[in-house]
């Protein structure tokens, strides 16, 4: 198997990803957490939600690099990344639709999740080839350790 060299992504392009990951997560989180009407068990919910989607996502991103890169990924196990994450997306719409919400909170809670889930997979992916650029740098003829 040969691999191309990494690019290292950009210092701008990991810190945007960060911080729409940081900004998603922390504006849904924030709105579950002020819902005034919404019960505790709901609160769990929409966490979870989050929670699965963001592992959801992150591994199929891994699972389709992993392919690109030509490691082997089961065909199941790439099924039930997709899986997760079109039933973590659906679910968090079943949920919406039979909330209680203003169709501008219901909106608000969608994109948040949305952008969130986008940028895990971004940061996942940039963690990776910053990942593989440093093992590039460490068996380049010109590295020289510290």
């Amino acid at each position: 198997m040969s691999r191309q060299m990494s690019p290292r992504p950009t210092a701008a392009f990991v810190g945007a990803s960060w911080l729409a990951l940081v900004v998603g997560m922390t504006t849904y989180l924030l709105g579950v957490w002020n819902a005034p009407n919404m019960l505790l068990n709901e609160r769990g919910y929409y966490f979870t939600l989050l929670m699965y989607g963001l592992f959801s996502a992150v591994s199929l991103q891994k699972s389709v690099r992993d392919r690109l890169e030509g490691v082997k990924v089961t065909g199941i196990y790439f099924g039930l990344c997709w899986f997760s994450l079109l039933l973590s997306i659906l679910l968090l719409a079943i949920g919406l639709v039979n909330a209680a919400l203003t169709p501008s909170e219901k909106g608000f809670y969608a994109m948040s999740f949305l952008l969130s889930l986008f940028a895990a997979v971004a940061v996942q992916k940039n963690v990776r080839d910053i990942s593989l650029a440093d093992e590039d740098d460490k068996s380049s003829p010109n590295f020289v350790k510290d």
